[in-house]
């Protein structure tokens, strides 16, 4: 005879593994946020900015955005630590704190 399943144990541990990965999201993009320099915006800037991103539908500026960002992600993990020191599922390199201008003032 198999042995009964136990559910509750079984939820239990689903909703902890969701916990776990909802605060790494959260620290991840703070972690992002710094990492671009963002950190130096009022929280109201910051929000305003998302905003605007997410409210955005025209395909041209969002694939500009994603270029740009891919190509900061790019640069930062040449800059930071050779291929076998970098840990993929770990967090970011730290943050370097430079931004450029254009997004600091609000270009789209």
């Amino acid at each position: 005879m198999r042995k009964p399943r136990d559910f509750d144990a079984e939820l239990k541990a689903l909703g902890d593994k969701a916990r776990d990965l909802k605060s790494r999201k959260v620290q991840q993009l703070g972690e992002l946020v710094m990492a671009t320099g963002a950190d130096a915006l009022s929280a109201d800037e910051l929000a305003g900015a998302l905003i605007v991103l997410a409210e955005t539908k025209e395909a041209g500026k969002r694939e500009a955005w994603a270029r740009r960002g891919a190509a900061f992600f790019q640069s930062r993990t040449r800059r930071t630590a050779p291929t076998t020191d970098r840990h993929p599922d770990g967090p970011p390199a730290q943050p370097s704190g430079a931004q450029p201008a254009s997004i600091r003032k609000g270009a789209t």
